[in-house]
């Protein structure tokens, strides 16, 4: 059983999508973080980082203690080591899968959060920071379009992780002041994952 410290943001998202995805059974744990439970002490055990997602695996593959792990982009790779899903075996795909989980977690990811806080929350307009972080989207949504016109899924021919970590960001689009009309693969790439099971599952029971 995994316990799945969460709440309904991209990050948070991803978690559900795998969990939903493999059928590997957890408990959600809501963490309020407009109310700041992220800082709670118990919560920083998990997290450290004071961000969700975290969880905790009960019954980790050694047998052992329980296993808690915070930041996204690990959680995704120790789930799918440890279930066997979602991130090739074949080390030329595996090694593609794996370098756009890092594009995302690295650069699509705080690039398009920093793009959210200037556009929608920031408590004054920062026209120097709307315009940098909005190009640079865009050059990140560029880039995304470019692979996905070169193949069905971002590591290669299967769904993967790489996806996972991607999708609930780029679902956010309008939030970030793109139009999908500049990016028809990622359109149509966002419209193929929408409609697994998985991924309307993982979004209605938020």
């Amino acid at each position: 059983m995994i316990d799945l410290y969460y709440a309904p943001t991209p990050n948070g998202y991803k978690i559900t999508l795998f969990l939903e995805e493999v059928g590997l059974p957890y408990t959600v744990h809501p963490i309020d973080i407009s109310a700041g439970e992220q800082f709670k002490p118990e919560f920083l055990a998990i997290a450290p980082n004071n961000k969700i997602p975290a969880i905790v695996d009960n019954q980790p593959a050694d047998g052992g203690e329980p296993i808690s792990i915070f930041e996204s982009g690990a959680i995704l790779h120790y789930l799918a080591n440890k279930t066997g899903q979602l991130l090739s075996t074949n080390i030329r795909e595996r090694t593609e899968q794996l370098q756009w989980l890092f594009w995302q977690v690295a650069g699509f990811g705080p690039m398009l959060g920093q793009n959210h806080h200037f556009n929608r929350y920031a408590p004054e307009v920062v026209p120097y920071a709307i315009k940098r972080y909005v190009e640079e989207s865009r050059r990140l949504y560029k880039v995304l379009n470019t692979q996905l016109e070169k193949t069905p899924y971002l590591g290669g021919n299967e769904y993967s992780i790489a996806d996972i970590a991607t999708y609930p960001w780029a679902k956010c689009h309008e939030h970030q002041s793109i139009n999908l009309d500049d990016y028809p693969a990622v359109r149509n790439w966002l419209d193929k994952i929408g409609q697994r099971p998985a991924t309307q599952a993982a979004y209605n029971d938020a």
